[in-house]
Formats: structure tokens, C-alpha cells, sequence
């Protein structure tokens, strides 16, 4: 466990409440709020930096439920938005429907003398779900003799908070004569104990993946009864239970081990057969060549309708109403020391630092593995400039993290004359290294005979040949462990070759 309930307490301490749409200002970075509509006081956060605004939310709905406003729509449109994806690809039916699907199968299965289990998460969905039961118990006088218990001890202390703050929902709680979270035909259940399974009856318990707790009880109770029904009303995760019993296997595994069929109603399965290939047309550029058999095809893939097409990126703003982009990326660190320093520390680690000077500023600047440049603004400060992509942020993270470090330690900076780093002197360097960190690895190493390495672990020897990287020992897995070290060694200490990406 990462964090406990102590380290939960100390953070409260750091929390600071704002209000919905309050504008606040932080070392000139600006936020405000709005409503995301997933759960009471769920937000989405819009954050402006120098001009450039970013919407930052987990889960938002704009769709109104029974007791939620729709997620607004921010007054300015955002440059970037970073979204939650659960669902980004998928189509929801309209909520009317999946309400009638989930209130028919409980109808039909107290009908038939059975038990509907929801294992539901505590907050957010649960309330949603509490509403409709209760509401539709209300419109059915034939099953308010029917019980229904929500049994989590969290989705209690949440219902006292949705008693509470219910002006922060929507028209229909807010006109409401009276408190719709005080429930009429639903009580709540403390545990198992409590519970007397004496006929039909509706159990919306935690948790959602029925991996343990009450709901995994009374799923052990009634799988095997084929009046019953599981219901699973939401979002549940790879490896749980729950995600298995919705593929209907014929038996499922109870929390004491053993065995039991599964018969009660969780989905009804449909077989439906699609063909995965999928056509599409090559134009523009890429149609000029016809492709040999078996030849790959690189272009972008855009859907038009129900067709497909597939074009170089330099011709979708031609045959569709898309186009690319390029985001230059440009950031400036405070640095004090001299340039020449930001050069040597850099030639160490990638074999392309190309010097140069702005044709604009005529300030010094350092093309780095033809990725990055470095421009020495002023005498204080050093700019980096990229257009933005895998390879050129993390070379552009190296050398931001290399100017930071060499800014904490200037008084040990030294620039050695590039007359006087000869061939000969970097090979010993070089040697030095190698060696220590393999005496850090293996603990006994001393020179030998021949320019080998002598490396003694548990009285088995291996002889390293440090030109070849051959290893010789009667121990094969010394010999291998000596040879992947030296090689893993060899690439650490020399510089990052340009032709590396």
C-alpha cells in the first residue's frame, strides 16, 4: 500500500477549497473550475499558462441525470484538453433506455420469485441508481412489498453529503417538495448478519468488481439459483469477478475455494460475427506508386462516412478539411557559468554537438543530436528550442536536467583544453570508469595478464578481454553475467551516437 490513513490526515492540511469558477493565481499561472456533472462536486479544471489554455478532467457526463446538471461548456475553448478515456470510443444508448433495461430485469426477476444483486461503486453511481429504484417502486404498489437494501457503509456517510448539498443539483432535485435521498422503500443493510433472505428482495452492494465484501457474501449465496439475477450497472475492471461472470462461465470460484455453477442471470448472450478487415484507399501521393504484394503502406487512415481512406500526411488538408501541425517547443533556465561548459558536458553524452551562431541574435548556439538547440540568450539565461516528438523531448530533458546540475555545482565545473584531451587520455579515463563499476558489480577485480581483467566471485574466476568483451570462465553464468555487464558498461560510458535514432 502506497499511502495509509496517516499520510491521508497530513495531507488535509495542504488542501485549499476554491468555488466554481473562481479564478486563481498561482507564480502567474491562472485556474478556475467548472462542473463535470460524473458525481456531486466532480470538476473540470481549466488552467491558462502565458495565453495557452488547458482543460485538464477525469470523468465528466453532458448528459443530465436524475440528480446532476450536465458538464458545462467552458466560455473559451481550450488549446489542449486531457481527458479521461474509459469510454472515449463507445456509444451509450440514451439514458431512458438503459433506465427501462436496468428496471425490467429486476421486475421480471422478483416476478419470478427471485434476487437482484447491484454491485455498484459507493459514490456517484449508486445515488443514481437508489433514485430510480425508489421512484419506480413508488409508480409499482405491487413491489413496494418487495425490500430493497443498500449495503456499503461508504454509499451511507456519501447519502448524508447528497441529503445535504442538494441546491448543488439540478432543477428537478432543487424543485423538489421534499428530499428525494430520503428513501421510502429503501433501507440500509450493516452487514450479512442483518440480512434475512427469506424471498425476493433487491441488494445494491460494494464492491462494484465483487472481489470481496458483501457483495461477493450474497453472490456466493445465490449464483447457483437461476431465479436470481446479478446486475452490473457500470464500469468494472480486467481481473475482477465481475468482468468474469459477464462472459457466463458455467462455474465460478467461491471466496472458500470451491466450486459452483453459475445460473443465475447476469447478461444475455448474443453471438454476432463481423469481419475484422477492413478496405482502404490509398490517393494522393501515396496512390502515384502502385505498391508491390506484400508491401507495407504508411499514411494516416481517415474514416469518411463508412469508407476509408488512407493519404501522406501532407495531403490531408487537401482531400479532407484535417491538417498538421508542428508544436516548436521553447523553454528558458536560468544559467550563470560559461557556455563553453553546457558544451563539453554535452559532447560527453551525444556524439552530435554542432556549434554555431543565431543568423538573427548572433548569440553562440549548440545543435544537439540535431534534435535540440541551445541558444545562449544573455549572459544569465540559456533557451532551448525543439519541435516537439518523442526522441526531442527526451533529449531535450537530458539537457535541462544537465544545465540544472551544473548550476548546483559551478565551483567544480572545469573545462579541460580540447589541445590537451588526447586520444590516449580519454582511453584511460574511460578505463577507470569501466573498471570501477566493475569492481561496484563483481567486487574482486584486478588486472591480469595479456591487458585481461581478473574477476573473482565465490571462488569461481572469469578473464576479461577488455578490447574484445570476450569472457572466459569455467562458470557459465559468471561468463554470461561478466559479458552483459561489460557491454551494458561499454554503451553507458561512450556518447549517444546521432545515428542512435
Amino acid at each position: 500500500m502506497l499511502f495509509d490513513e496517516q499520510d491521508i490526515n497530513a495531507s488535509m492540511d495542504k488542501i485549499e477549497v476554491i468555488d466554481f469558477h473562481q479564478t486563481v493565481e498561482v507564480e502567474g499561472i491562472r485556474f478556475w473550475c467548472y462542473t463535470a456533472g460524473h458525481v456531486l462536486g466532480a470538476a473540470m479544471f481549466m488552467v491558462d499558462i502565458a495565453g495557452v489554455r488547458v482543460l485538464y478532467t477525469g470523468d465528466y457526463s453532458r448528459e443530465e441525470d436524475r440528480h446532476l446538471r450536465a458538464a458545462e461548456t467552458p466560455q473559451f475553448s481550450p488549446d489542449v484538453c486531457i481527458i479521461e478515456s474509459t469510454y472515449g470510443v463507445q456509444h451509450h444508448q440514451p439514458r431512458h433506455i438503459r433506465e427501462k433495461r436496468f428496471t425490467d430485469v429486476i421486475h421480471s426477476t422478483i416476478s419470478q420469485g427471485g434476487r437482484v444483486l447491484i454491485p455498484a461503486f459507493a459514490l456517484g453511481r449508486a445515488q443514481e441508481l437508489l433514485l430510480i429504484l425508489d421512484e419506480y417502486w413508488a409508480n409499482h404498489p405491487e413491489l413496494q412489498n418487495i425490500p430493497i437494501y443498500y449495503a456499503s457503509p461508504l454509499a451511507k456517510r456519501c447519502l448524508s453529503v447528497y441529503e445535504t448539498y442538494t441546491l448543488s443539483m439540478n432543477d428537478r432535485i432543487r424543485n423538489a417538495k421534499s428530499n428525494p435521498f430520503v428513501f421510502k422503500y429503501i433501507s440500509p443493510l450493516k452487514s450479512i448478519e442483518n440480512f434475512k433472505d427469506v424471498g425476493p428482495s433487491v441488494v445494491m452492494a460494494s464492491p462494484s468488481g465483487l472481489q470481496s465484501g458483501l457483495s461477493r457474501q450474497l453472490f456466493d449465496m445465490w449464483c447457483s439459483d437461476k431465479k436470481n439475477a446479478c446486475v452490473i450497472p457500470g464500469y468494472v475492471v480486467e481481473g475482477t469477478l465481475a468482468k468474469t461472470i459477464i462472459n457466463e462461465p458455467k462455474e465460478v470460484t467461491l471466496l472458500n475455494g470451491l466450486t459452483a455453477p453459475l445460473n443465475m442471470q447476469n447478461c444475455q448472450s448474443v453471438e454476432m460475427y463481423f469481419n475484422s478487415q477492413k478496405m482502404a484507399k490509398a490517393i494522393g501521393r501515396l496512390a502515384e506508386k502502385t505498391p508491390e504484394v506484400g508491401e507495407s503502406v504508411g499514411g494516416l487512415l481517415v474514416k469518411k462516412g463508412f469508407s476509408y481512406q488512407i493519404m501522406a500526411s501532407d495531403d490531408l488538408h487537401v482531400f479532407s478539411q484535417l491538417c498538421t501541425a508542428n508544436v516548436t517547443q521553447r523553454i528558458t533556465i536560468p544559467f550563470a557559468s560559461g557556455f563553453t561548459v553546457i558544451k563539453h558536458r554535452l559532447s560527453q553524452i551525444y556524439e552530435s554537438v554542432d556549434s554555431s551562431v543565431d543568423e538573427e541574435s548572433g548569440v553562440p548556439t549548440l545543435r544537439v543530436h540535431d534534435q535540440v538547440t541551445v541558444k545562449q540568450d544573455t549572459d544569465k539565461h540559456i533557451s532551448l528550442h525543439w519541435s516537439s516528438d518523442p526522441i526531442s523531448d527526451m533529449v531535450s530533458d537530458t539537457i535541462v536536467a544537465l544545465i540544472l546540475n551544473i548550476n548546483r555545482e559551478v565551483p567544480k565545473v572545469v573545462v579541460e583544453s580540447e589541445d590537451v584531451q588526447t586520444e590516449e587520455e580519454n582511453g584511460k579515463k574511460v578505463e577507470k570508469v569501466i573498471h570501477a563499476l566493475l569492481v561496484s558489480l563483481f567486487g574482486d577485480v584486478k588486472p591480469g595478464g595479456n591487458g585481461k581483467l581478473v574477476i573473482r566471485v565465490d571462488g569461481n574466476v572469469a578473464q576479461l578481454d577488455k578490447q574484445s568483451g570476450d569472457v572466459e570462465s569455467e562458470n557459465e553464468g559468471l561468463k554470461e553475467k561478466v559479458k552483459v555487464a561489460f557491454r551494458r558498461i561499454q554503451s553507458a560510458v561512450k556518447p549517444i551516437p546521432l545515428s542512435a535514432t
